[in-house]
C-alpha cells in the first residue's frame, strides 16, 4: 500500500493531534530502519497504522479481543494496551494489509514481547521516542537508540514500569517478559 492511500485511511481515524504522532512515528521508525538497515518500507507501513485502532469505542475492541481469541488477559489491564492487537487485526481486515512483520509490529507496539523482531523493536521505539513525545528520560533513550536497540528498549521498559508502578497501575506481564527477554540476551 503506498504511503499516500494509508495515510488517508488512518487520518479518517485519528484525532489531529494523534494523526501528527502518527507521523513523527512514521518518520522516527523510517530513520531508525535505514540506520538499523531493516525494511524502510515495512517500517512506514506499520508505523502509519500503529494506532490505527486507538479511537475504537472500548466496546467494540473488547468484543474483537474476545472473539478473535487474542489473550483474554488483556482484559483485565488497561485498555490503552488494547489498540495494538485490535489495529493490528484491523489494519488486516479493513486495509487488507496481510503482511505477517507489519501486523506484529502493531501488535506488539505497547508491551512488548519476547523475542522481539527488528522491526517490532523499531516500532516500538519509535513511538516512545517520536519529536512529539516530551517526558522524563525520552531524551537519554533517544540518544540510545542510535546506538544500540536493545539498550533503548531496555531503558524505555525500565521507565515505562517505573512510571506504572508510580501511579499504581498493573504492568501487563508481557511486558516484563520482554524487559526480561532483553536482559537476558544483553548477558550472555
Amino acid at each position: 500500500m503506498e504511503r499516500e492511500k494509508a495515510l488517508k485511511l488512518v487520518k479518517e481515524q485519528l484525532t489531529e493531534h494523534r494523526y501528527q504522532h502518527t507521523l513523527g512515528v512514521m518518520e522516527t521508525a523510517i530513520s531508525l530502519a535505514r540506520h538499523y538497515r531493516a525494511d524502510e518500507k515495512k517500517a512506514e507501513l506499520a508505523a502509519i497504522f500503529h494506532d490505527y485502532a486507538k479511537f475504537r469505542p472500548k466496546e467494540e475492541m473488547k468484543r474483537i479481543i474476545i472473539d478473535q481469541g487474542f489473550p483474554s488477559d488483556l482484559l483485565e489491564y488497561n485498555p490503552e494496551l488494547w489498540h495494538a492487537p485490535v489495529g493490528a487485526y484491523l489494519t488486516k481486515t479493513e486495509a487488507g494489509i496481510t503482511d505477517r512483520e507489519i501486523l506484529d509490529a502493531i501488535r506488539y507496539h505497547t508491551s512488548g514481547r519476547p523475542g522481539m523482531t527488528l522491526l517490532e523493536k523499531i516500532i516500538y521505539l519509535a513511538d516512545y521516542i517520536e519529536p512529539g513525545r516530551h517526558f522524563p528520560g525520552v531524551d537519554e533513550v533517544r540518544k540510545l537508540a542510535q546506538e544500540s536497540l536493545n539498550q533503548a528498549l531496555i531503558k524505555s521498559l525500565q521507565n515505562t514500569i517505573i512510571f506504572l508502578l508510580k501511579k499504581n497501575q498493573m504492568v501487563y506481564p508481557e511486558t516484563f517478559h520482554t524487559y526480561n527477554d532483553l536482559l537476558k540476551k544483553q548477558e550472555a
